[in-house]
């Protein structure tokens, strides 16, 4: 079997290309340049993705897509439009991508979307610690302590990226529909793990200085997934059958709050979180002073994820820990 991976040089794609090739699969890696390619990958040089890309050549001999490369979510866009932005990279662009695959006899595309697509946050009903998501399913609700995203529910992006993902997932149903190409979704909340940028990154950095963080009474809910295990997930969609033409959301299966999450982080750094307890109210007045209010919001609030579709359908069970995965994230 060959597998495109565009994005392969990314963090999710170079850990995706790695283990694919750790398990004897044929790889194609798309990136911009040959600054960084991965040994053991035959590479393709894509500069752009939008509507008018030409992946034929690249495309050919291909048994699937996992489609990794996206106009990302950032905290600071200073593009004139943002939503149209979005809009040519992850939907025009992912569409033609999709069109140009069925006409190469591609096989199937897995689409990695987001956790956007559903919202940015999920109530909290009571106060509560880390928490394991069980295996059954469908349910809204378990064990009274707040409610998940599942593939079910209606979407309700919030901002042009999410906006974007969701368009591109729409579009990929469309393209299903009219020529039989398999397509999976996946959406993915935080991904964190060795060398992942981001708020994740500003943690580990915070934490390995010794900063004191307002942040020891918070008791959200948030559902990650490492690395590792979003990779094992991607794998089994490319290739297990019942994958076809299914959404589904992925997690490590143990939600943790952010004050939690600090302490475990900082012990697998040797650097034990400072943390003390301030009134959300103010912490969340700071965020609107600085312009940083999504970014607090995503330190107090919940989101959580039911990925028991994937469990129950596919059989898959994530390989790591969400404390191993941590671990591993905290290696230099």
């Amino acid at each position: 079997m060959k597998m495109l991976v565009t994005g392969a040089n990314g963090f999710v794609g170079k850990a995706l290309c790695a283990e694919l090739l750790t398990r004897r699969m044929s790889v194609r890696a798309v990136m911009r340049s040959l600054s960084s390619s991965i040994e053991g990958a035959e590479a393709a040089i894509i500069n752009a993705i939008d509507g008018n890309t030409d992946w034929l050549d690249t495309l050919r001999g291909v048994d699937v897509v996992i489609h990794l490369a996206a106009r990302v979510h950032v905290m600071q866009d200073d593009s004139a439009d943002p939503l149209a932005e979005f809009r040519r990279v992850n939907v025009a662009g992912t569409e033609n991508l999709a069109r140009q695959a069925v006409r190469a006899g591609v096989r199937r595309l897995v689409y990695v979307s987001s956790i956007k697509v559903n919202g940015e946050s999920t109530p909290l009903t009571t106060r509560s610690v880390a928490s394991k998501i069980p295996p059954s399913p469908p349910f809204a609700k378990w064990g009274g302590v707040g409610e998940f995203f599942t593939e079910n529910e209606e979407a309700n992006p919030q901002d042009p990226y999410g906006i974007s993902k969701w368009e591109a997932e729409q579009a990929l149903h469309r393209v299903a529909a009219e020529t039989g190409l398999e397509v999976v979704i996946v959406r993915p909340p935080l991904v964190y793990g060795a060398g992942v940028k981001g708020n994740f990154a500003q943690m580990l950095k915070v934490l390995s200085k010794g900063i004191p963080l307002p942040l020891a009474s918070v008791q959200n809910l948030r559902s990650l997934i490492y690395v590792g295990n979003l990779v094992d997930a991607l794998i089994l969609c490319a290739t297990h059958p019942a994958a076809a033409g299914q959404t589904y959301l992925v997690s490590d299966g143990e939600d943790i709050s952010t004050s939690d999450l600090l302490r475990q982080l900082g012990a697998a750094l040797g650097h034990p979180a400072r943390l003390f307890s301030c009134p959300q109210a103010l912490l969340k007045l700071a965020g609107r002073l600085t312009g940083r209010a999504d970014q607090v919001e995503r330190l107090l609030g919940s989101l959580r994820v039911d990925s028991s579709k994937i469990r129950r359908e596919l059989g898959w069970i994530p390989p790591f820990t969400l404390e191993k995965g941590l671990k591993r994230s905290a290696l230099p």
